[in-house]
């Protein structure tokens, strides 16, 4: 484990389980979902990075040049996140307020290899997160982030700024892109209580904001980020901001203008960052 301090706030970054962050401290308040135990290695708690895919794979199949893959299932008959979430990540750099981090994408299951790279900086105010992936040969790829947010009954408000969502069917995306409505519009800021949304919204207008009567946070990202993930299960929520659809890799170099996936030649890196700010408000 690795603790980052800046002010009040305190950053824990786990290395063994996906070098994801594990907990997010302002004073004495968490804000991310913790781990059910000193073992578990899922998809659901923390913040992990997504890579070198995002979202779910369906049946875990994809193509490049000709070639066809199959990756392990891992929720359901479908790949889902990527390869690194739960694989050990090494630190290559560590200070008061900043820490770097490494792992071999090859070792963890990545047919093409390569290599994915993070980097965390806290402030008093602020959270920021990089992530890159470099080819080691012509490959496909995108990124993303997964944060699990602690909901605090009855929840915040949430508000994402974007106008369409992608349809799915059996939670794949179907392609189509199609006007939020009622459940699915999060634009005014909607109480998340109440309010089941597991959508791809496409092309959002950064921040995201969640809003508790006495705090906001702010979800903001850079680089080719083309959709947000909105998940809003009971016990929390979920602003997964990446840098291409969920199954783009099924659509391969074909559907990559529209799905946002990337194909990066040998030496080639994508990057993308995200950052979650915070500040007090009145609860009256």
């Amino acid at each position: 484990m690795i603790e980052l301090v800046a002010g009040r706030a305190r950053l824990g970054i786990d290395l063994e389980r996906g070098g994801r962050l594990s907990s997010l401290c302002l004073g004495d308040r968490e804000i991310l979902l913790g781990p059910p135990d000193a073992t578990d290695r899922s998809i659901e708690w923390g913040s992990f990075l997504m890579a070198p895919w995002v979202g779910r794979l369906e049946d875990g199949i994809f193509d490049v040049d000709g070639r066809r893959y199959v990756m392990p299932a891992t929720l359901g008959r479908h790949a889902i996140h990527g390869v690194v979430y739960d694989r050990v990540w090494t630190a290559t750099r560590v200070d008061r307020d900043a820490a770097e981090l490494v792992c071999d994408l090859g070792p963890a299951g990545w047919p093409f290899g390569g290599v994915a790279r993070q980097r965390f900086t806290i402030e008093p105010t602020g959270v920021r997160v990089e992530a890159e992936v470099e080819a080691e040969r012509r490959m496909p790829a995108a990124l993303g982030w997964h944060p699990w947010f602690r909901r605090e009954a009855p929840g915040p408000r949430l508000r994402v700024d974007a106008d369409e969502v992608l349809q799915t069917r059996d939670m794949i995306p179907t392609g189509r892109r199609i006007p939020v409505r009622g459940m699915t519009d999060l634009r005014p800021g909607r109480p998340i209580a109440g309010r089941h949304v597991d959508h791809a919204y496409v092309d959002p207008r950064s921040p995201a904001v969640a809003t508790f009567p006495d705090l906001e946070l702010r979800i903001s990202w850079d680089g080719p980020v083309n959709s947000v993930v909105v998940y809003t299960p009971p016990h929390a929520f979920c602003v997964e901001p990446q840098t291409a659809w969920p199954n783009a890799l099924a659509g391969g170099e074909a559907e990559a203008a529209r799905t946002g996936l990337a194909m990066l030649e040998p030496g080639g890196v994508l990057r993308a960052s995200m950052r979650i700010d915070w500040s007090a408000r009145d609860p009256d």
